[in-house]
């Protein structure tokens, strides 16, 4: 008699298929929640780990389509099919997030490379409190600072930290005040941090004369609960700002697309 039955081996893979999302689900939001580090939740759970799980499913679905397609009546090879796709389809979208690290290799960015906003003794405090990465000095050259000193490329080491963003985000600029007071600025300022979601929002205003104000606050990502310090200086008429990332090393662009989403929505607050 014909067999009609989608092959156990097939339902097996797809089940396998649909269990991806769940692991990678755990992971990140395991380190969100505190469950483990993240090194253990990006490094190894996703980075060493997750490779290894990636490519079991996409084993036992490449065979199971085989077996399917071979014999006949070559039943259930869709679903097995779909099993394939989907480490196949993880692994490209792993491949992009590589290449966009290659091409955001920092994760301190700033309106200021001249002179970028510093964050204040209780902002330092707590990133080093959390293990957070180094500051970043923008006029040494990567080589010539430590942390950096076993990290990227020599042709990257090579640059200062000024010079890297201004060839990455040549557009970031500051926001001029116009005829708005400082005080009035910050306002707007902490407005803006909170329509985008900014957590933690401070105002430090400088006890010396030079008049500047510093607002602060926390980003946070969904999934993994990654944390980006960004702080906002207030002074000599312009605003400026600079985001930075307590942990890796590439930000995946984050900081400057945070820059860009902030300058717009503090730029809308300040012509209201």
């Amino acid at each position: 008699m014909e067999r009609t039955k989608t092959p156990w081996h097939a339902k097996l893979a797809f089940a396998l298929a649909l269990l991806l999302p769940v692991y990678f689900a755990v992971a990140a939001l395991g380190t969100k929640f505190g469950l483990w580090p993240w090194q253990t939740g990006l490094g190894t759970l996703i980075g060493q780990f997750g490779v290894y799980v990636l490519g079991g499913v996409a084993v036992v679905a490449l065979i199971s389509l085989i077996v399917t397609l071979i014999r006949k009546p070559r039943k259930g090879w869709l679903w097995s099919l779909i099993a394939l796709a989907v480490p196949v389809g993880v692994f490209v979208m792993l491949g992009s997030v590589r290449e966009t690290a290659g091409a955001n290799p920092i994760h301190d960015v700033s309106t200021d490379v001249a002179d970028p906003p510093q964050f204040t003794e209780a902002t330092m405090t707590a990133r080093s409190d959390f293990g957070a990465n180094p500051v970043s000095d923008y006029d040494t050259p990567l080589a010539q600072i430590e942390w950096w000193s076993e990290r990227g490329g020599e042709d990257l080491k090579a640059k200062s930290h000024a010079q890297i963003v201004r060839e990455l985000y040549p557009d970031l600029e500051p926001l001029t005040l116009g005829t708005l007071t400082a005080d009035a600025a910050s306002e707007k300022v902490q407005q803006a941090m909170e329509d985008v979601g900014l957590s933690d929002v401070t105002v430090t205003e400088s006890t010396d004369e030079d008049g500047v104000i510093m607002v602060e606050g926390v980003a946070e990502t969904f999934w993994f609960g990654f944390k980006d310090d960004v702080a906002v200086r207030i002074a000599d008429g312009e605003i400026d700002f600079r985001s930075v990332s307590r942990v890796g090393v590439s930000d995946l662009g984050a900081n400057a697309a945070r820059i860009e989403k902030l300058r717009a929505v503090t730029e809308a607050r300040l012509s209201e």
